[in-house]
């Protein structure tokens, strides 16, 4: 085995022998023909300087023998440069000698100026429930008033935008329909005077013993079904709009009068109307409608899923976008009992004071409803940076370091955001300057 060993050894070193002579050859060979070369470019040059620039030529020849030579090294020594810049050889920038974490970041003397520490700690949390909604008529200060009868508007007396007293006459209807009720009533009347003298008579005649106690039954039952149906006429007439004053001087003078009158049922503003002279109008068209806008409503749909943390009674800040976002405080007034089965929503509504007129019903509204109070694990809104979609904090980790770490928060409430998880109560965290403390971090990591 060891002999074996031995003539493999010797056969190698026979081989790399061999192949040393003859790539010393070649080099030998390969370095004479660049000699040669270089010698027949230096010749070639001199001739040309020679014929074309005899000056240059000439000062070259009286130039001492160690100028010479080092023209003719030249070429070799710019070659040796380049090589070695090649190799970065003289690149004289440090080298990076370990890997900075990308999540932390060192602080200098001018960035601690900017941020401020705090710690985690749990606090009391309302969240802020956000819901779009409208601004709307107070419906209890709202009229929709229509006409009592079937009838013709013959005059109109009102236009919108008009303000108006509780009773005052907005519009005139010519009614046949009036005037039949009217002829009724005077008709009831005379039936039941009728049969009330018919009743005093047959009083007197059974005293006398002149009829019998079934005739005098008789004569009262009619008298008494008599005032029933003048009552009921007059009611009629009361339903038909006309008051009792009306109906009394109707009674006493007995002109039948066939117009009749719109009333406004409240006082306030006239904000819609319906008809045209002329129109032929029923009991149940709504004519004009009156509001009183000095109060309002806002109203909201919340969905199902967030009703639970509604309760009458709970703060509300209304942001109005159509009044350069003027804010009002109030309270939840509602909270609709059932969901809207075509929305999956629940409305909740609030009142506005409206003493200026500025706020229109139909403006646009946002919502903002406070939750009750809980106990939470809190941190403030200036901690949070957004980055990749996800929410990030700073942890302080010596008086120079701070760390990067990924959290889920819930939705902010009052400037504050509850923690989920990624944080602990107690740990030391950059409350303030968070965004100057991200925009080190990268510069960090860029090299800047």
């Amino acid at each position: 085995m060891k002999q074996e060993f031995t003539e493999m050894t010797a056969k190698l070193k026979e081989f790399c022998a061999r192949y040393m002579a003859v790539a010393k050859a070649y080099a030998q060979d390969w370095a004479a023909t660049v000699v040669k070369t270089q010698n027949d470019l230096y010749t070639f040059t001199h001739t040309w300087f020679s014929e074309h620039l005899p000056r240059v030529a000439q000062q070259y020849d009286k130039s001492p023998q160690w100028t010479q030579k080092g023209l003719f090294y030249l070429p070799w020594f710019f070659l040796f440069l380049i090589i070695l810049n090649y190799f970065n050889v003289f690149d004289r920038s440090p080298m990076i000698k370990s890997i900075q974490d990308p999540n932390v970041v060192i602080v200098n003397d001018d960035l601690r100026k900017m941020i401020a520490d705090g710690k985690v700690a749990n606090g009391s949390f309302v969240e802020e429930l956000r819901a779009s909604g409208r601004i709307d008529f107070n419906e209890l200060f709202l009229s929709r008033i229509g006409a009592n009868v079937t009838g013709r508007v013959s005059e109109i007396l009102a236009i919108p935008g008009q303000m108006v007293k509780q009773g005052d006459i907005l519009a005139k209807i010519t009614s046949t329909e009036l005037t039949q009720s009217q002829l009724s009533y005077l008709k009831a009347k005379s039936a039941s005077q009728l049969a009330d003298q018919a009743a005093n008579r047959a009083r007197i005649l059974f005293k006398e013993d002149v009829i019998a106690l079934a005739e005098l039954q008789r004569r009262e039952a009619e008298s008494s079904s008599a005032k029933a149906e003048f009552r009921a006429a007059n009611d009629q007439l009361r339903v038909q709009g006309m008051d009792q004053a009306s109906i009394d001087r109707l009674a006493k003078s007995g002109v039948i009068e066939s117009i009749n009158n719109v009333i406004a049922t409240i006082p306030g503003e006239i904000v819609e109307r319906k008809i045209n002279k002329g129109q032929v109008v029923q009991p149940a068209d709504a004519l004009f409608t009156v509001a009183d806008l000095s109060s309002l409503w806002a109203v909201a749909e919340i969905p199902e899923s967030s009703s639970y943390l509604i309760r009458k009674g709970q703060k509300v800040t209304l942001i109005i976008p159509a009044l350069k976002n003027a804010q009002t405080e109030g309270v939840v007034a509602h909270v609709d009992s059932i969901v809207n089965p075509q929305t999956r929503t629940v409305v909740v509504r609030m009142e506005v004071p409206n003493k200026d007129g500025l706020i229109k019903p139909g403006m646009l509204a946002t919502m903002l409803i406070e939750s009750q109070p809980t106990e939470r694990l809190l941190v403030p809104v200036s901690s949070v940076i957004r980055e990749d979609n996800y929410d990030h904090v700073f942890i302080r980790e010596d008086d120079d370091t701070y760390r990067m770490v990924t959290v889920k928060l819930g939705p902010e409430g009052k400037g504050y955001r509850p923690v989920i998880s990624g944080l602990k109560e107690g740990q030391e965290i950059a409350v303030d300057g968070a965004f100057h403390l991200n925009t080190e971090r990268k510069r960090q990591l860029s090299g800047g």
